[in-house]
């Protein structure tokens, strides 16, 4: 394949988040190891975020020789913005996946990203890894165009497709969980966790499998002779059997798909709230609408909303935004939970990637050989980063299953009318 450039290199972390998130307490990032000569290695992956973090590990599990280029510390991008909510209850509902590509293909992706959050939920448990994870239950709310009748046949579709949940009318929701909305779908399954702190906690383990952590931005890459030449910023180059991107929402020119886009989100943290002011089982609240909020709460009681996402890309306009985005954050978090301390500790905005039909795009690159993509996206990255961290190593050991067709970074777009 011809010499290809990442278009990437200009973009930094401040130009992904804004503000401060709860995240990470007093640890730190991994310390990496600045470039110093050119080398080889088994398979490279480019970005040390969640995404990154979740393939190291399960590479290294597998045997693998990986290394991790970051040109900044590791997580302290687009994983420093995230929420957390790891749901998999996907941005498309199982509706709206339905119209797109039929109830057969639907309901096994969804029944995939259920067992994504169990697989992580038993890899966390697994290594004791401390990173505040919880299991959730969450709660879907009727929201602007989508009332309980619309929500009564999702819920129908889960049941048919043998996912787990209960349909909760206005009386019983308000009942047992407090919140005023038409209903609601109560779902098992769900979970949180403190991104950084699992971010980390998995790059220190797959380094202590061997895994290198290498300070270095990736310029360019070319294939030749069965293996993939990273050319970096400097004057030496990194040679690697196989390359994993996973650079969270910086996404190389030569990657974007049609179906891709870039938005801006927003979100806050309130003061750590009395427990006994918390909705039941704290569970996860995510609204059923095209423009929607969430809230969830923090190992140490905060309350974080989320939302008023915009079509905005571009950090200066993004950040401009910022004051008067979280101001109507606040003023949603007092309709939808009002006897709350609504002190204010942490504010924050993020960059993010979303696709048309609210899947990820996992997979081979296409027109190249070694280079797969893991990009995660909306308001299941972390739920979609691990499941892509499972199916490209099966990629790597020529294990390619059919399904994995469903992430493919060249499929068509569903809502394309052209």
């Amino acid at each position: 394949m011809s010499d290809n450039s990442f278009d990437f290199e200009a973009t930094t972390q401040t130009d992904l988040v804004t503000g401060k998130s709860p995240w990470g307490g007093h640890a730190t990032s991994p310390a990496s190891t600045p470039l110093t000569e050119s080398f080889r290695t088994g398979i490279a992956i480019i970005g040390g975020g969640i995404t990154g973090s979740l393939a190291a590990e399960h590479l290294t599990a597998l045997g693998h020789q990986v290394t991790i280029i970051d040109r900044e510390p590791a997580g302290l991008g687009s994983t420093a913005a995230s929420t957390a909510m790891l749901q998999w209850g996907i941005d498309a509902p199982l509706a709206e996946l339905t119209r797109y590509y039929g109830f057969e293909r639907s309901a096994d992706i969804y029944r995939r990203s259920l067992s994504a959050v169990a697989g992580l939920s038993a890899l966390v448990e697994r290594h004791a890894l401390p990173c505040h994870f919880a299991a959730r239950q969450t709660l879907y709310l009727a929201a602007d165009e989508v009332n309980s009748a619309t929500l009564l046949e999702e819920h129908g579709l889960r049941q048919r497709a043998g996912l787990p949940g209960t349909f909760l009318d206005y009386t019983t929701l308000r009942r047992e969980f407090g919140f005023d909305r038409e209903a609601a779908i109560h779902s098992e399954g769900s979970a949180e966790a403190d991104p950084l702190l699992m971010s980390w906690s998995l790059l220190n383990l797959a380094v202590s499998r061997g895994a290198g952590l290498i300070e270095a931005s990736a310029t360019g890459f070319s294939e030749e002779g069965g293996r993939v030449v990273i050319a970096t910023d400097g004057p030496y180059v990194i040679e690697a059997d196989h390359v994993v991107l996973a650079s969270g929402y910086v996404m190389p020119q030569f990657v974007m798909p049609k179906l891709h886009s870039s938005a801006s989100s927003f979100a806050l943290a309130t003061v750590p709230q009395d427990p006994a002011k918390l909705w039941r089982d704290r569970a996860l609240v995510w609204e059923a609408s095209e423009s929607y909020h969430y809230l969830r709460v923090t190992a140490d009681n905060r309350i974080i909303i989320g939302g008023e996402d915009d079509e905005i890309a571009d950090p200066d306009k993004r950040d401009a935004m910022l004051a008067d985005k979280v101001a109507r954050l606040w003023e949603t978090l007092g309709r939808m939970w009002p006897d709350i301390d609504r002190r204010v500790s942490h504010t924050w905005c993020g960059t993010f990637g979303e696709t048309s039909d609210g899947l990820p795009l996992i997979g081979l690159v296409p027109g190249t050989k070694k280079i797969f993509a893991a990009y995660g996206y909306g308001g299941n990255g972390i739920t979609f980063s691990y499941m892509a961290s499972r199916m490209i190593a099966s990629m790597i050991g020529g294990q390619r299953q059919a399904w994995f067709e469903a992430f493919a970074l060249d499929r068509d777009d569903p809502t394309d009318k052209g």
